[in-house]
């Protein structure tokens, strides 16, 4: 039997489930193998809110690391779906703005909360409209949008991502596989939705959960088919990031956070997962 040679991946993690403070993220994550970042805020402000000054402190303390940024987290489209075309709009024109300074070509966002008692169905014109608008902003700037399914959006199980991917049709457009929030609306991941979007599927975000109680553990301690999705992976040729997001000590509505400690079982986790596929990470 020919074992297939592994192949290697670029580890990264959301520095700021470390610490507030970027230069305790950058030296956690060396410490764990990673050579890069995804940044989601710093000293305790969301990238989106970062002034001149603090993104070019952020990019010094980056370059003197020889640390790299895999994506933007931003929160763009973790917004009413009924606020203007133009809000999210504005927000991501300063994300890619940070992904300029940054030199990171990835930008994370979301697709849309709607109100209590809304059918989701009926926010689908809206929702198209607006990650068109973000598409082509993203087209202008040479960036590629990273949409991560999550609770409580128009994009939270993968018919409804593909519907987005699908419809708005843009090469600056693609999926960010979150396995725990689909494990939290009930989706079997890998059954239910890596055929749908893997054509789709340009970054991996590494987060696990049970589907008994949507508890976030672990890699490979859920409901995620973590390793069969990797699995999987390593056999369709993707040789791109993998990124921790552990969410094991909370959660809030823009993010989470595990501290250094939690992280860390977090990515010792995710390497017993890539391990077992034949995958190193560098």
């Amino acid at each position: 039997m020919t074992i297939a040679p592994n192949v290697e991946w670029a580890l990264s993690g959301f520095g700021d489930e470390i610490d507030d403070d970027p230069v305790i993220q950058i030296a956690v994550l060396q410490a764990l193998g990673a050579n890069h970042i995804e940044v989601r805020s710093a000293w305790g402000t969301n990238i989106v809110d970062l002034d001149h000054e603090q993104l070019a402190r952020l990019k010094a303390l980056l370059d003197n690391a020889g640390m790299k940024v895999s994506a933007i987290a931003s929160p763009i489209g973790k917004v009413d779906v009924t606020l203007p075309v133009e809000h999210e709009v504005e927000r991501l024109r300063r994300a890619a703005n940070a992904a300029q300074v940054l030199d990171a070509r990835y930008i994370r966002i979301f697709s849309f909360f709607y109100g209590e008692g809304v059918a989701v169905e009926s926010i689908r014109d809206a929702v198209i409209e607006r990650m068109r608008a973000l598409a082509a902003v993203a087209e202008e700037n040479g960036v590629v949008l990273l949409h991560e399914n999550e609770k409580d959006i128009f994009g939270d199980i993968p018919e409804r991502v593909l519907d987005i991917m699908e419809t708005v049709a843009s090469p600056a457009l693609k999926v960010a596989w979150d396995a725990a929030n689909f494990v939290q609306v009930g989706v079997k991941p890998f059954d239910e939705g890596y055929a749908k979007l893997r054509p789709h599927l340009e970054y991996l975000q590494v987060k696990d959960a049970r589907s008994s109680d949507g508890v976030v553990v672990p890699s490979g301690e859920g409901d995620g088919d973590l390793l069969r999705t990797v699995e999987a992976l390593k056999a369709d040729g993707y040789t791109g990031f993998a990124s921790l997001e552990p969410h094991l000590t909370g959660a809030h509505g823009l993010g989470g956070y595990s501290g250094p400690t939690a992280f860390g079982l977090a990515a010792r986790a995710f390497a017993k997962v890539v391990t077992a596929a034949g995958v190193d990470t560098k």
